[in-house]
């Protein structure tokens, strides 16, 4: 019994950890299709067709026709060649497959393991499968808004589908550390305060989104000042009290800089909290979480001031995963402690 236990146990992890990679490969390859222009190259849903690409030239102009009908061609790439179209098409349809693949890696080993080990694997561990199938209509709903009145998305889509990705990310995360053996123990921090945290990251992430769908990140290409001044000269302080102000690519940006220091202020908070009430086994996780802040900080000002190179922004967005599961994990332990 015993031993059943722990093989179940092992693949349970094996499974998770699978698709947490698979997930953290989505949200790079996702970021990537952003930042290429590549998101809208494919116009219509497909759900049960596309697994293959386009075979042979008719295939591709084809494809490439349906294109040219969207606001993006009309507007934007008039200019572009069938195979300047072919590059940023593969962005899109690897992204499209990576999903379905998530799909499928998601349901077939859950039944395999509810039918072996019990239906309670399915209760526990459905909702993980019924977000994912979520993400891909989500991940529509925010390709559609891009396909007949505007030049791109819609930043408040294509937030949410960032967002619903990394609410995945952490529940899989949260089921793995759930299958390690742990113990009770007692903690001098209250778990409110690493909550506020984990709360002020996910909308940092929010409008991280924002400014990624809005380009915002292309103008006031300086740190740490916008410009010449802290506060955007194209923007009024008043437009704060609009309820429009989430639509302008400046103060959107002024928001994500200015966050990002509140953040940094509220982890120096709990890490003082931490040192002072001597949890010795939260010092590590805190200053992992502490290293992987500064390289976000560090990545995060080579986009601004590199104007958004490739390189910088889709590591900086990466690495957001890394500070996600990190925080997690201090939440994870702060209830928890792991057997030695």
């Amino acid at each position: 019994m015993y031993s059943q236990k722990y093989q179940s146990n092992n693949l349970l992890r094996f499974w998770l950890l699978s698709l947490l990679l698979l997930i953290t490969l989505i949200i790079l390859i996702g970021g990537l299709t952003r930042l290429t222009d590549s998101g809208l190259s494919i116009t219509s849903w497909e759900l049960f067709t596309g697994f293959l690409p386009p075979l042979n030239n008719n295939d591709w102009i084809e494809y490439f026709n349906l294109y040219k009908k969207i606001p993006e061609y009309k507007e934007q790439n008039f200019n572009m060649t069938l195979n300047e179209f072919k590059i940023i098409f593969w962005w899109e349809w690897a992204h499209r497959q990576l999903g379905r693949l998530i799909g499928l890696v998601s349901l077939l080993p859950m039944l395999y393991f509810s039918y072996k080990y019990g239906l309670w694997i399915f209760k526990k561990y459905g909702l993980i499968f019924i977000l994912i199938c979520l993400q891909g209509f989500i991940g529509w709903y925010m390709v559609s808004s891009g396909l007949v009145d505007n030049v791109d998305v819609s930043h408040y889509r294509l937030s949410l589908h960032l967002t619903t990705a990394f609410i995945i990310l952490s529940i899989i995360f949260w089921k793995y550390l759930e299958l390690t053996k742990i113990k009770s123990t007692e903690i001098s921090i209250r778990l409110i305060l690493i909550k506020i945290f984990l709360l002020l990251l996910f909308l940092q992430l929010i409008f991280g989104a924002f400014v990624s769908g809005m380009d915002a990140g292309t103008i006031y290409n300086t740190w740490p000042l916008m410009g010449t001044t802290y506060f955007p000269n194209d923007s009024k302080f008043t437009e704060f009290f609009e309820i429009n102000f989430f639509d302008d690519p400046s103060i959107i940006q002024f928001i994500h800089r200015n966050l990002a220091y509140i953040i940094i202020f509220y982890y120096f908070y709990l890490l003082f909290l931490i040192i002072k009430h001597k949890n010795k086994f939260l010092y590590k996780p805190i200053l992992i979480i502490g290293f992987i802040l500064l390289i976000q900080i560090i990545l995060g000002v080579l986009t601004i001031l590199s104007g958004v190179k490739i390189i910088y922004a889709s590591l900086h967005q990466v690495n957001s995963v890394f500070i996600i599961l990190s925080t997690i994990y201090l939440l994870f332990i702060s209830k928890f402690r792991k057997i030695i």
